[in-house]
């Protein structure tokens, strides 16, 4: 399998800096290849990909963002934005297990504040290879992550949760799971914390499968998890500032670069096939090579929708009030709806250029697994629940004032 235009943004410069993203473009090679390699069989058995996380770990991957000084290796969303494109290319399951992952982290590692529980964590993350994930899905709530029905219970130091996550993606295979929770049990389910806990903390009872069309390697069941730690690891900041700051966004942007990597990936197939086909038949082009401009033409679309959102977000990374302006929440949101149905559109236009070998379960040119994975992106968090939270927004025509840095 051939990874199309996957670079590290931070290799641009010389020296030092030069070689250590090199360095890092052999590791996430690595990790490529093996996700490539057990792609199929991840999907066809609907298991969690272990050969591609343990390499993750022994790359040192799961610490990609974590500040130098904490041990890891400080790097910019882009970057990880363009791992996640790479490993879409290879295999979806992997490659979503590794955004949520970065999407987690990056909620701990930009409210942290003060916390030396979360810089100790951090540390940990860094030195262990700690696999992070979310659980924001609870009970009835249809994926209304900023509604929570479980509360924080307990008195002094030591708090207790009880909860029934609909969906904890790989949550059996993780080390760590970084969840919401109603603050206390007599607030409005609005009012929301996250919450650090590692295994040992916690255990998950089963509560549903995951027997889905696709995306079937990230494992996304459901449990009672229930949880006792510290205080201290409830992260200092609420989830209001957290989801709108960096959950939303970052999830958002990450999400993109993997739908984007599994578009490439079908684009690609679709090219290979055209050649071929026009090889076989003395240089005439089959019914579909329409189909292959317009897939091109979408992905370039979806490509620079994603380049031009994490610029933006980057530029105003350090600047609360701008990352809580009603223009930018929009705008983040909406790249998230926009970004799923240019992919969904790619890969359909890809299958359609392919034809029947696009369309076949075997085969060298086979997109049934591309076009299965990909049609979870306008559903994870549906885009008819964002398009209507945006209309309300819209309609307000402002944010609390906790997301404008005023609190």
């Amino acid at each position: 399998m051939t990874v199309q235009n996957v670079h590290l943004r931070e290799a641009q410069s010389e020296g030092p800096a030069t070689d250590a993203r090199a360095d890092l473009a052999s590791r996430v090679a690595r990790v490529v290849e093996i996700a490539a390699t057990h792609a199929a069989a991840v999907d066809a058995e609907a298991r969690f990909p272990t050969a591609a996380i343990e390499a993750m770990r022994e790359g040192g991957l799961l610490s990609l963002m974590v500040p130098h000084d904490l041990g890891g290796e400080g790097l910019s969303l882009s970057a990880i934005a363009d791992v996640c494109y790479g490993l879409g290319q290879a295999c979806s399951a992997t490659a979503m297990i590794f955004a949520m992952h970065h999407s987690a982290a990056a909620c701990v590692i930009r409210h942290t504040g003060a916390s030396a529980w979360h810089r100790d964590f951090l540390r940990q993350i860094a030195n262990a290879q700690l696999l992070l994930a979310s659980s924001t899905t609870e009970g009835q709530n249809g994926g209304n992550v900023r509604a929570s029905a479980a509360a924080i219970e307990g008195s002094g130091d030591s708090i207790t949760l009880d909860r029934a996550a609909t969906v904890i993606s790989y949550g059996a295979e993780a080390d760590v799971i970084v969840t919401t929770a109603r603050r206390a049990d007599d607030v409005p389910s609005s009012d929301q914390v996250l919450v650090t806990f590692v295994k040992g903390d916690y255990t998950l009872e089963p509560l549903s499968g995951w027997n889905a069309l696709g995306m079937r390697g990230t494992a996304s069941a459901g449990f009672t998890f229930k949880a006792r730690g510290d205080r201290a690891q409830i992260l200092p900041e609420p989830y209001e500032k957290i989801h709108a700051l960096t959950m939303q966004p970052v999830s958002h942007l990450l999400w993109a670069s993997v739908w984007a990597g599994i578009a490439a990936s079908a684009v690609g197939r679709a090219q290979a096939f055209i050649r071929k086909a026009a090889r076989q038949s003395g240089g005439a082009l089959p019914p579909g090579a329409a189909h292959y401009t317009k897939a091109r033409s979408t992905l370039q679309m979806l490509r620079a929708l994603i380049s031009s959102n994490l610029a933006r977000f980057e530029a105003a990374a350090d600047d609360p009030k701008a990352l809580g302006a009603l223009d930018f929440q929009t705008a983040i949101t909406l790249t998230k709806v926009d970004a799923s149905e240019l992919a969904v559109a790619t890969v359909l236009s890809a299958m359609r250029a392919a034809g029947l070998a696009g369309y076949r379960n075997d085969g060298e040119f086979t997109l049934g697994r591309h076009l299965r994975d990909i049609l979870s992106a306008p559903i994870m968090i549906n885009n008819d629940r964002i398009l209507a939270n945006v209309s309300t927004a819209a309609l307000m025509g402002s944010v609390p004032s906790s997301l404008r840095g005023e609190s």
